[in-house]
């Protein structure tokens, strides 16, 4: 199982040298299911928007595959490298892919040997828990259930800079996880 997390991902040069060097094979070769924020519909989806983003970064579009919520069925058992999840709205990405029943996919696939990068919404999905996230992102959706994925044993604060200290040194003391910082400029690979 190995997981690529940032603040940033491929839009921070640093983050994207990171998971480039930890990609399965060179990223144009790489089999990429992509999974966009909660922003996405269904014409941004069939727009050639996401594939363009993909070849922006290096993949090939023959090898990317964009998910569609409304069509989660179409995405399982795919022969793919790599799951990518972006930033966005953290609660809304959840709730998306809470409601299509993609969850126990997405964790079936990295336990399977799929790499999974995620960036800032994308890294805190796949945490233990996003209760914390609300003082940063709105729960619009009104998610009540805060679990993540539970693929990484902790939690992020994404972002990170010293406006953020006190919230760092607030949750190391008084959550049940361990708390990671991540400024723009840091990724982590588990």
């Amino acid at each position: 199982m190995k997981l690529i997390l940032s603040s940033c991902d491929f839009r921070n040069e640093k983050s994207q040298k990171v998971i480039i060097d930890n990609l399965p094979c060179p990223i144009d070769k790489c089999k990429l299911l992509f999974i966009p924020n909660e922003k996405a519909t269904t014409e941004t989806i069939s727009s050639d928007l996401y594939y363009s983003r993909m070849q922006e970064f290096g993949f090939k579009k023959e090898n990317v595959y964009v998910f569609e919520h409304n069509n989660a069925e179409k995405f399982r058992n795919l022969d793919i490298d790599v799951i990518y999840i972006s930033g966005g709205n953290t609660f809304g990405t959840l709730d998306k892919i809470r409601k299509c029943n993609f969850d126990k996919d997405i964790i079936n696939y990295v336990k399977s040997g799929v790499i999974y990068i995620g960036g800032s919404a994308g890294a805190h999905v796949v945490s233990k828990d996003i209760k914390h996230v609300e003082k940063y992102d709105e729960n619009n959706v009104g998610i009540t259930d805060y679990s993540g994925l539970g693929l990484f044993n902790g939690i992020f604060i994404c972002h990170y800079t010293d406006e953020r200290k006190a919230d760092f040194e607030r949750l190391s003391v008084n959550s049940e996880y361990n708390v990671y910082a991540l400024s723009d400029e840091e990724s982590v690979v588990f």
